[in-house]
């Protein structure tokens, strides 16, 4: 879930949270990687102004290829589905719809001034 804040919301840095891009590099229903503190991490941008961000790593093959997924839903749940065996994952929680003993690691994403901002 994106939270959408402006400078006058946020503190000096708390060191959790790592500064990525402009949300407008990020194209809409498309996946970008991005190395975070060390991590690899798969960004997703669903709307004008929700991303989410995931592991780049696919659980059930560990390689790192889920930004080149597939956005897609389960209702009103946003799915991304692995681009090599097609387990579909919940954007949200990161639970698997295909195999429940799949899970694929999720981070807080926030909104600030334009600018994409994940927790770690």
């Amino acid at each position: 879930m994106t939270v959408i804040l402006d400078s006058a919301d946020v503190l000096a840095a708390s060191g959790t949270w790592h500064r990525v891009c402009p949300v407008d590099e990020l194209e809409l229903a498309w996946g970008e990687a991005a190395l975070i503190d060390g991590r690899q991490v798969a960004l997703f941008r669903t709307a004008p102004a929700e991303v989410f961000a995931v592991a780049q790593q696919d659980p059930a093959t560990f390689a790192n290829v889920m930004a080149r997924g597939i956005i897609g839903s389960r209702g009103s749940r946003p799915t991304i589905a692995s681009p090599l065996h097609k387990e579909v994952y919940d954007l949200e929680t990161g639970e698997c719809f295909t195999n429940p003993e799949l899970k694929l690691d999720t981070y807080s994403v926030r909104l600030v001034d334009g600018f994409v901002e994940v927790g770690l």
